[in-house]
């Protein structure tokens, strides 16, 4: 399996790294996970986006004991499900995380959606719950996802612990700004979710214009955009050969100019392709 020497470390506000690339299993099935991921290692993917709400945690962990690196060679992420906020759920769910992942500490354990519409206040208790797990050492780093800036202020006022990273929706038609203000004021890394807007961006004629100049396909120059801007990106793709176009990004750069014309693509609020985290409410049963 080859070694990954071009994907850039992002160093986080524990001190700790995380690659800037990494490949997410979202809405990849179960009994196609282990297959997507071992492919996705063979091209060089060294940092792995999964979620209790996926489904497929034991199938990622399968992937990764079979792929002969060493714990330290590979990066994981997982996500509390939306039915486990309340504390003593919130650690049976960690628990069998870490189960299903086949691992005694995993790298990245996040809040998945703050879930303000359903409780205002269980995701301040929810966040006090998450502390314990890097205390104790089974979790290297803890962060939130799909937090607008309003959840973000108020965990970090009400517990003092600050989140290392927020996953939420970015891309060329939704930069999100406020929300990834936020973030980056409170020290607190970017992870863009739907970084190409679920395939929308790529007939766009500005993307095609800049890829042209760099000999890139217009998913190429999106992702590239991303990691000049800084933020952390996790593209999935369940074909071998768009794996290896996602990961073939780091042999060229975007000017300021092409970096500002593509932000300057942004549509607000009718960009956004996902759910908006202050009215999303869903529980799973």
């Amino acid at each position: 399996m080859p070694t990954t020497t071009a994907v850039p470390s992002i160093e986080l506000n524990n001190q700790t790294t995380i690659p800037q690339l990494g490949f997410g299993v979202f809405q990849v099935p179960p009994e196609q996970t282990a297959d997507t991921v071992t492919k996705a290692l063979e091209v060089g993917y060294r940092h792995i986006d999964t979620a209790q709400m996926y489904g497929n945690e034991q199938e990622v962990g399968v992937a990764l004991a079979s792929s002969g690196l060493a714990r330290e060679d590979y990066y994981v992420t997982s996500k509390l499900n939306n039915n486990n906020h309340a504390p003593d759920d919130a650690r049976r769910a960690f628990d069998e995380t870490l189960a299903k992942l086949g691992l005694e500490q995993i790298d990245l354990f996040l809040i998945h959606w703050p879930l303000s519409a359903v409780d205002a206040d269980q995701y301040v208790e929810t966040w006090r719950t998450m502390a314990e797990f890097v205390a104790d050492g089974r979790a290297r780093s803890i962060g939130v996802s799909n937090f607008q800036a309003s959840h973000l202020d108020r965990i970090v006022a009400e517990t003092g612990v600050v989140p290392a990273v927020n996953q939420i929706e970015v891309h060329p038609y939704f930069i999100n700004d406020e929300a990834r203000g936020a973030s980056l004021r409170h020290g607190v890394e970017v992870e863009a979710w739907s970084p190409i807007a679920q395939g929308k961006v790529l007939d766009d004629d500005t993307l095609g214009r800049i890829a042209a100049a760099h000999d890139k396909t217009p998913a190429q120059v999106t992702l590239r955009w991303h990691i000049d801007r800084g933020d952390i990106v996790f593209p999935k793709s369940m074909s071998p050969e768009r794996m290896a176009e996602n990961f073939d990004i780091f042999d060229f750069e975007l000017t300021a100019d092409q970096i500002a014309e593509i932000a300057g693509l942004d549509r607000g609020e009718d960009g956004r392709q996902g759910p908006n985290p202050d009215t999303f409410d869903y529980v799973p049963d």
